[in-house]
């Protein structure tokens, strides 16, 4: 019990630490819009399609890379505006983002996903999301088992996506996953699952570009 409770007081004290960095920041704003999202745990076709497009695009990628490209492949799909329009599109789409984005494999399978949900409706996927929220996620193309818990956390559930970062981390403090870690957070600190998450993977994203920094200047 004392190794627990050493473990938890270890852990909290980290994030206080993260938290306060992360405030003193510009991604505070995410934090505001993450709690935002889940207070608010409703959808509409336009935002899935550009947090599916998002977390597909970055996927094995760094997330300054899309983030750089972004708007521009936005713009190639219609701005999400309309699965529909997507659907009637996709071949231009896709030409037009693979200007800016060479993984033409990802940009045809957001093109998919949008003609899917056009054909079926965006009700029927509320429906889908409302009955078994992660294993209809994991059915899109390119979501798998660790990015069905980033989009599912980018679409308003209260969660933690497993990423390296924060596996490293749960390692570290002794716990068996990412969920169990962020849990004990918001049961100590009663901040969101999601938000946990978030605070934690800025300051371990920051801590690891630092590093990447001082090894460039050492070579």
């Amino acid at each position: 019990m004392v190794n627990i409770e050493a473990r938890q007081s270890e852990l909290v004290d980290y994030y206080l630490e993260a938290k306060c960095w992360v405030e003193g920041s510009p991604f505070v704003q995410e934090v505001e819009s993450q709690k935002r999202v889940v207070s608010e745990r409703s959808i509409t076709e336009t935002a899935f399609l550009r947090e599916y497009a998002w977390v597909v695009l970055n996927s094995g990628f760094r997330e300054a890379v899309v983030r750089k490209h972004f708007d521009y492949i936005s713009l190639s799909f219609c701005d999400w505006e309309s699965a529909e329009e997507i659907a009637e599109n996709r071949d231009v789409c896709v030409r037009c983002a693979s200007s800016v984005f060479g993984h033409r494999g990802k940009l045809q399978a957001i093109a998919e996903t949008a003609s899917l949900i056009a054909k079926n409706g965006f009700r029927w996927l509320e429906e889908c999301l409302e009955v078994d929220a992660l294993s209809t996620l994991e059915s899109l193309r390119f979501i798998g088992g660790v990015t069905k818990w980033h989009l599912a956390k980018n679409i308003g559930l209260d969660v933690a996506k497993p990423d390296r970062h924060l596996v490293r981390l749960a390692s570290r403090f002794g716990y068996p996953d990412v969920h169990v870690m962020c849990r004990d957070i918001h049961e100590q600190c009663g901040d969101l699952v999601s938000v946990a998450d978030l605070i934690l993977w800025r300051f371990e994203e920051r801590a690891s570009a630092l590093k990447s920094r001082k090894q460039d200047i050492r070579n």
